[in-house]
C-alpha cells in the first residue's frame, strides 16, 4: 500500500492512491483460521469490502456502512493464534475492521508486508462488472430485496417497458426496472393533489416525468415543512441539484421528476430530526455534575447473559463508542493479579490490566468528557495495590487524584473535567479490604449434570440453591467436538445408505439427468456398501454414472477424509466443497462437481415425519413429551401436498403451522421457501420458529411408546399436571398445583385446567429470572447419596420429594469433592427451616456532595420520599444498577429515575431492546457527548414530577405514509406494520395495518382517525418508531426502530432514518411520516377563532338583512390582524383542568398568553 509519511502524516494525494489501489484489489493477508494471501478489494458500486482467492470465487464481504472501526496494529483475537513466531508481520503493518449489527461485532483482520514498495495487483478481469443480468436471476434476486417476485408474465411486461432484449437487462435498463417498481406504490402522489397542497404536482404517469418546479418546491418547503431557510432561493437551487443525477438537467430553474422527488422525501437531508439538537452546547457544560443525566453501563464486560456468557474487553470498546461514560468492573482475586468477570457465575475471565488498557484507548474516541469507572471491588488488599499501581501506570495523567478545587462546595463541571477518568470506589475499612459473600447471588451456585428422562441421558444445567430452594436453567446446548464434521447429513447431496446401493444411486443421477438437461458433475453422496466408514460419490460424466470412493483415516486422534491420498480433509462436507471449487482431476478426465441429485422425499426417512396422524393425535402426543421444542411434521388428511408441523412452545402450549408443497419447494407461510422438510427442520434447529423455540426434540414413535407406558418419566420437568376429582377439598386446599398446560376434558370424570403464569413475586426471588426451567423446594425432600452410581455416572445425589416417593430428581457432578459441597449445603437445608432474607433500605438523610450512593432499581426511595431524594440528586451522585434476577440481561424503565434526577441509570448495553433505545435517543443530544443537563426546573424546590405530569404542554399529530428498503426478516418477505409510541409520562401506541409480502416499498392507507399524542414533559418525552414483521403465527418480529426526543421533531412531510436495536443505522432503510405539532393554546385559539368566525359570519349574514352599511368585520384576516392589540393579564401555564375553562374566554384575551408560554417553554429549555 501507498507508505504514509515520515511523522505518519497522510497526503491527499497518497489517499488517492491508495484508494485507486483499494479498489483495484490489494493482495493481503487475511488472519483467519489460519493466515492466508488473498486479494481485498473494495467495490464501489455496492459499497462493500470483498475478499477472494480467485477470480470467481469470493470468500466473504462486508458492508461498508457496517464498519464501525479500523483499529491499527495486531490487537484483535484473530492475530493472538499465530503468536508462535512463524507469523512475519510487523505490528505497524496490521489492522482489523469491526463491522456487524450486533453487540459482539465481526473481525477482518488484514496485515500487508513491510518492503512491499507497491501493491500487487489483480488482472482488470476481476473487477466486478454487471453486465446483464436475466429474467431467472431477477426472479432470485427481488426476493432478496424483499419484493415478492410477481407472475413470469407481469414480469415479461416489465421488461419489454424498460426495452429488453431477449430476456436480459443491461445496468441501465436494469435502473430504470428498479424505477418502476418503485413507483409501482405511487398512493404517496396522493398526498399532493389534494387542495390544502402548497404546490401543484406535475405530471406522475411515468417516475421520470417533470413534476415539481423551482418555485414550487420552494412553497412546498416554507408552507408545509415550515423551513425559514428556504426564503433563499439560491440554498433551494442547491438542494434540488443535489438529488438531480443528470449534470444536464442542473440549471438554474432545476425541475424534479416524480423519482427525484420521492428521493428527496425519503432522504436524510429530509429527516424529522433536527439536527440542531445533535450539537454540542459549550455553555451547557459548566454545571456541576450532579445537575446531568451521565450515560451509564451496568457489567459493562459482559456480552450476553449474566450466568454463562462471555466477558470481553470488546465490550468495554463497544460500549465507550457507543457514548457511555460510566462503566463498571467487577474486580476479583485472580492467580497472581487481578481478574474481572461476574462472580459466582460460570462467565468467562479476562484480565484486568487487560481491560484498563482498552478503557485508556478508547475512552475518548466519542466523547472528550470524562470517564467514570465504578468499580465493584472482590480483591484482597495485595491486589488492590496492584490494581492502583495499573491505574497510575496506564492512564497516567488521565487519572484523576486530586481535587479540581480545593475549597469547592460542589461537584466540578464536565468542561473542567475533560479528558479525565474518575474512579468510583467504596472506602476501605480500618481492618482493610478482604472477600465477602455475596448472599444475593444464593447459597451455592454452579453446574450440575441432571437426568433427563424424556432423553434418556445427563444433562448439564446452571444451578442455584437460594431460599431452600434449588432453581435451574436450561440445559447446555451440546457442543460437538467438529461442528463440520456431520454437516453433510443435512446436505440435499447425501443420501444416507441407499437399499440397493449403486444400482439406485445411478437409476436417481440418470432420471435427474434427463430431466434437468445432464451437466457433467451432476452428483449424489452415499455411505459405502462394503466399508463401513467410508463413503462413495457418484457422478455424471459423458453420459454416464461413475463412482469413487471417498476413504478414511485417523491421525493423532481426528478423522480426515480423502479421495487422494495427497489431499486431505476434517469432514465429508469439506471434500465436497473443494470439488465443487476446484476440479477433480485423473488421468482421463478433469470436472467439477455441479449439481446436487436431492434425495426422492428424504422426509419418509425421518423419525419425526408422519404420514397417517390427525391434528388430534398430534397434539396429544406432544403434551405427553413435557418439553419445549419437541416437535413433530404430519401429512395434512386428503391433501397429498400439504402438511403441517406441529410443536411445543413455552407454557405447555401446542401450536400448529401449514407447510404447503408447490412444485418442488415447501413452503412455509406465505414467502420462505424449502428444498425439502428436512432442510425445513434444520434450518429451525438453528433459527427460532416461534419467538424463541427452536426445534430440538424429534417426537417419534419409539418416543411416544416410552412416555405412554413409563410411569412418572417426565418427572424432571413437570409436577402434578391435574388432579382428581376426589382429591378436591371443599373448603381450603391444602396444597395448590400449576398446570404446564392448558388441559380439556374428555370424560365426565375429569376436569378441565388452564395454565397460569408463575406469581410475580416467585420470579422477583428467583436467582435465575427469566432463564430459570424448573425448581425443586429441597426442605420437602429426602436426600439420598446413590454410591453405585447411576447411567455412566459414578456417584449421583438423589432429592426425593416426601410426599410423593415416585418424584424423584437425579443429580451429579464433575467431581466427588464438588458433589459433596452440594449435598452438604442441602444437608443442612433439610435439617433445619432456614430464612434467608436479606432486604436493606437505603435512605437518603445526611450527605455531602462528595459521596456517590448506589441502588438496586427497585431499592430507591419511595414517593414519599421524593423531595428528599430530588434534593439530594441536585448535589450529589446516585447510580441506579438492575436487580439480581435480570440473569439474562433485560433492562428496566429509565424513564422513572431519570424523572427524579437519577445521573448515572446503569442499563445492559449488550441487550438492544426498547429502554437502551430510549437511552441512546436521550444521550443523542448535546453532540453524544454522554452528558445531558437536567432542565433547570428540577432544580426548583417546588419541582414535583407527579404534578408536571398534568400540565399539557403540546400535541403531536402523526401518519405513517410508506416504507423503503426495510431490512429481511430471514429467509421471508417481510409483512411489515408500524408501530409509533410517545415514551415516557404515558405510554400511548398505534400501530397501522399489516402490508403483506412487501418489504421494498410498502404504503399504508390513511387511517380513519388521525393519531394524535398528548406531551406534557418535552425533556423527558420519546417519540418512537418501530417496524415490525407479523409472522405465520401473527407475532411480531422486530426488524427497525428509530426514537427521538419530542422536542427535536420537525413537522410536514418527513423521512424517518429507521436503525438497528442499538440505534446504528440502517442503509436506505426509512419511512416517509406527516407530522403536525401545536401547543395546547394554539388549539384553543384555533378552536375560539373557528367559533369566532362562525359567529361573525352569522352577524354578517343578518346585518345584511336588516341594513345596507357594510359589516366592520368582513374577512377572516381582519380577524387575525384584530386580536393580537388586545392586552391580557393572564400569565399561568394551561394545565388540564384549565383548558376547558379558557374556550369561554373571548379571543382578544388569549392572544398574549401565547407569548407568556413561549418564554415559560424557554426556561423549561434551559
Amino acid at each position: 500500500m501507498a507508505s504514509w509519511g515520515q511523522q505518519g502524516e497522510m497526503t491527499e494525494y497518497k489517499k488517492i492512491l491508495i484508494k485507486r489501489d483499494m479498489e483495484m484489489g490489494v493482495v493481503m493477508t487475511v488472519f483467519r483460521q489460519k493466515a492466508e494471501r488473498l486479494t481485498v478489494q473494495v467495490i464501489m458500486e455496492t459499497r462493500q469490502v470483498a475478499w477472494t482467492r480467485t477470480a470467481d470465487k469470493t470468500d466473504g464481504v462486508l458492508d461498508l456502512f457496517e464498519i464501525r472501526e479500523v483499529r491499527q496494529g495486531r490487537n484483535s483475537k484473530d492475530f493472538q493464534r499465530f503468536k508462535d513466531g512463524k507469523d512475519k508481520h510487523d505490528e505497524n503493518t496490521c489492522f482489523t475492521i469491526f463491522y456487524g449489527s450486533l453487540f459482539v461485532l465481526n473481525t477482518l483482520s488484514l496485515g500487508d508486508h513491510i518492503n512491499d514498495k507497491q501493491c500487487k495487483r489483480i488482472p482488470e478481469d476481476f473487477l466486478c462488472v454487471f453486465p446483464s443480468i436475466s429474467m431467472k436471476e431477477l426472479k432470485a434476486l427481488l426476493p432478496l430485496l424483499n419484493y415478492k417476485v410477481p407472475s413470469s408474465r407481469a414480469l415479461k411486461d416489465k421488461f419489454q417497458e424498460v426495452g429488453a432484449k431477449k430476456d436480459r437487462l443491461d445496468f441501465e435498463q436494469f435502473h430504470k426496472l428498479y424505477n418502476h417498481i418503485m413507483f409501482e406504490q405511487n398512493e404517496i402522489l396522493d398526498e399532493f393533489k389534494k387542495e390544502s397542497c402548497a404546490f401543484i404536482l406535475g405530471n406522475t404517469d411515468k417516475p421520470d416525468a417533470s413534476a415539481v418546479l423551482l418555485h414550487d418546491f420552494q412553497r412546498f418547503l416554507i408552507y408545509e415543512q415550515k423551513e425559514t431557510w428556504a426564503n433563499d432561493l439560491n440554498q433551494v437551487r442547491e438542494l434540488m441539484t443535489t438529488f438531480i443525477d443528470d449534470t444536464m438537467r442542473k440549471t438554474n430553474d432545476p425541475e424534479f421528476t416524480v423519482s427525484e422527488f420521492l428521493s428527496f422525501l425519503f432522504s436524510k437531508e429530509n429527516s424529522v430530526w433536527d439536527e440542531k439538537f445533535s450539537e454540542i452546547s459549550n455553555l451547557d457544560m459548566n454545571n456541576p455534575l450532579s445537575h446531568y443525566w451521565i450515560n451509564s453501563s451496568h457489567n459493562t464486560y459482559l456480552t450476553g447473559d449474566q450466568l454463562r456468557s462471555e466477558s470481553s474487553t470488546e465490550a468495554y470498546v463497544r460500549c465507550l463508542r457507543l457514548g457511555c461514560r460510566c462503566v463498571e468492573l467487577d474486580c476479583w482475586e485472580g492467580p497472581g493479579e487481578p481478574i474481572i468477570y461476574h462472580g459466582w457465575t460460570r462467565t468467562t475471565k479476562i484480565k484486568f490490566e487487560d481491560v484498563v488498557k482498552a478503557i485508556n484507548d478508547h475512552a475518548f474516541v466519542t466523547s472528550e468528557y470524562p470517564v467514570i469507572l465504578s468499580i465493584e471491588e472482590h480483591c484482597p488488599l495485595e491486589q488492590q495495590r496492584q490494581m492502583a499501581r495499573i491505574f497510575r501506570d496506564v492512564f497516567g495523567d488521565k487519572l484523576l487524584t486530586d481535587p479540581v478545587e480545593q475549597m469547592a462546595e460542589q461537584l466540578p463541571s464536565p468542561t473542567q473535567l475533560k479528558g479525565k477518568i474518575i474512579l468510583k470506589h467504596k472506602k476501605l475499612t480500618v481492618e482493610g479490604a478482604g472477600i465477602s459473600k455475596d448472599f444475593r447471588k444464593g447459597q451455592k451456585q454452579g453446574d450440575l449434570e441432571m437426568w433427563d428422562p424424556v432423553d434418556q441421558r445427563w444433562n448439564r444445567h446452571y444451578c442455584v440453591i437460594s431460599n431452600d430452594k434449588l432453581y435451574y436453567a436450561e440445559e447446555y446446548e451440546q457442543e460437538e467436538e467438529d461442528p463440520k464434521k456431520d454437516l453433510h447429513i443435512s446436505e440435499p447431496w447425501f443420501h444416507g445408505r441407499m437399499k440397493e446401493g449403486r444400482l439406485m444411486a445411478e437409476r436417481l443421477i440418470q432420471d435427474y439427468c434427463a430431466e434437468t438437461g445432464g451437466r457433467d458433475g451432476t452428483f449424489l453422496v452415499r455411505e459405502s456398501d462394503t466399508y463401513v466408514t467410508d463413503f462413495t460419490l457418484s457422478f455424471w460424466r459423458s453420459g454416464r454414472v461413475q463412482h469413487c470412493r471417498i476413504r478414511s483415516g485417523s491421525e493423532g486422534g481426528h478423522t480426515f477424509y480423502y479421495l487422494t491420498p495427497n489431499l486431505h480433509f476434517p469432514s465429508v462436507y469439506s471434500v465436497i466443497q473443494h470439488y465443487r471449487d476446484n476440479p477433480l482431476r485423473c488421468q482421463d478426465f478433469e470436472l467439477r462437481l455441479t449439481d446436487a441429485v436431492p434425495q426422492p422425499n428424504p422426509h419418509l426417512h425421518e423419525g419425526w415425519f408422519y404420514s397417517n396422524l390427525s391434528r388430534g393425535q398430534a397434539e396429544d402426543y406432544l403434551l405427553r413429551i413435557p418439553r419445549d421444542g419437541a416437535f413433530l411434521i404430519r401429512q395434512r388428511e386428503g391433501e397429498p401436498d400439504s402438511f403441517a408441523i406441529t410443536f411445543r412452545c413455552r407454557d405447555g402450549k401446542v401450536k400448529h403451522c401449514r407447510i404447503q408443497k408447490e412444485g418442488n419447494m415447501y413452503l412455509l407461510g406465505t414467502t420462505t421457501e424449502f428444498e425439502s422438510l428436512v432442510e425445513l427442520v434444520n434450518y429451525f434447529k438453528k433459527k427460532p420458529l416461534y419467538r424463541k423455540i427452536k426445534l430440538r426434540y424429534p417426537v417419534t414413535p419409539e418416543l411416544v411408546d416410552r412416555f405412554s407406558t413409563e410411569k412418572d418419566c417426565a418427572s424432571l420437568y413437570e409436577m402434578k399436571t391435574y388432579v382428581e376429582p376426589n382429591e378436591i377439598e371443599p373448603l381450603l386446599p391444602q396444597s395448590t398445583v400449576r398446570a404446564l398446560y392448558c388441559y380439556q376434558s374428555k370424560r365426565p370424570d375429569e376436569l378441565i385446567h388452564t395454565h397460569t403464569h408463575t406469581h410475580t413475586q416467585d420470579m422477583e426471588d428467583n436467582p435465575l429470572g427469566e432463564l430459570c426451567k424448573g425448581v425443586v423446594d429441597i426442605s420437602k425432600c429426602n436426600i439420598q447419596n446413590l454410591k453405585n452410581g447411576k447411567s455412566g455416572m459414578p456417584h449421583v445425589l438423589t432429592l426425593q420429594d416426601m410426599e410423593q416417593d415416585s418424584l424423584q430428581f437425579d443429580l451429579a457432578a464433575g467431581s466427588l469433592e464438588e458433589l459433596f459441597e452440594w449435598y452438604q449445603v442441602a444437608w443442612d437445608i433439610t435439617q433445619r427451616e432456614m430464612s434467608k432474607q436479606y432486604h436493606r433500605e437505603q435512605e437518603v438523610y445526611s450527605y455531602t456532595y462528595k459521596e456517590i450512593r448506589s441502588f438496586m432499581e427497585n431499592k430507591i426511595p419511595g414517593k414519599s420520599r421524593t423531595k428528599d431524594f430530588l434534593q439530594y440528586n441536585c448535589k450529589a451522585l446516585s447510580r441506579i444498577y438492575p436487580k439480581g434476577q435480570r440473569v439474562e440481561s433485560s433492562n428496566y424503565d429509565p424513564y422513572p429515575l431519570w424523572a427524579v434526577g437519577c445521573h448515572m441509570v446503569a442499563l445492559n448495553f449488550q441487550t438492544a431492546d426498547k429502554y437502551t433505545q430510549l437511552n441512546s435517543a436521550l444521550f443523542s443530544l448535546n453532540g453524544h457527548t454522554g452528558y445531558v443537563l437536567q432542565p433547570e426546573l428540577m432544580r426548583d424546590d417546588g419541582y414535583n414530577p407527579q404534578q408536571e405530569k398534568k400540565k399539557v404542554k403540546y400535541n403531536i399529530v402523526v401518519r405513517v405514509i410508506a416504507a423503503r428498503h426495510l431490512p429481511k426478516p430471514g429467509r421471508s418477505i417481510a409483512s411489515p406494520f408500524v408501530e409509533i409510541e410517545l415514551c415516557g409520562h404515558t405510554e400511548e401506541k398505534f400501530k397501522t395495518i399489516v402490508y403483506r409480502d412487501n418489504g421494498l416499498n410498502p404504503v399504508w392507507k390513511a387511517p380513519a382517525e388521525p393519531i394524535v399524542f398528548t406531551v406534557y414533559e418535552p425533556e423527558l418525552t420519546f417519540l418512537r418508531f418501530v417496524v415490525n414483521e407479523e409472522d405465520m403465527f401473527s407475532d411480531p418480529n422486530f426488524l427497525a426502530q428509530a426514537t427521538y426526543p419530542v422536542k427535536g421533531i420537525r413537522s410536514g412531510y418527513r423521512s424517518v432514518p429507521l436503525k438497528n436495536g442499538y440505534n446504528e443505522n440502517l442503509e436506505l432503510a426509512s419511512l416517509l411520516v406527516h407530522i403536525s405539532i401545536s401547543d395546547c393554546m394554539t388549539l384553543v385559539l384555533q378552536r375560539a377563532e373557528e367559533e369566532l368566525y362562525s359567529s361573525s359570519s352569522q352577524l354578517r349574514k343578518k346585518q345584511s338583512e336588516l341594513s345596507s352599511e357594510p359589516f366592520l368585520y368582513d374577512t377572516h384576516t381582519n380577524i387575525r390582524a384584530a386580536a393580537p392589540r388586545q392586552q391580557n393579564h393572564l400569565t399561568r401555564e394551561v394545565s388540564t383542568s384549565e383548558r376547558h375553562r379558557l374556550s369561554l374566554f373571548p379571543l382578544s384575551s388569549l392572544r398574549p398568553r401565547t407569548r407568556e408560554k413561549k418564554i415559560n417553554n424557554s426556561k423549561f429549555y434551559s
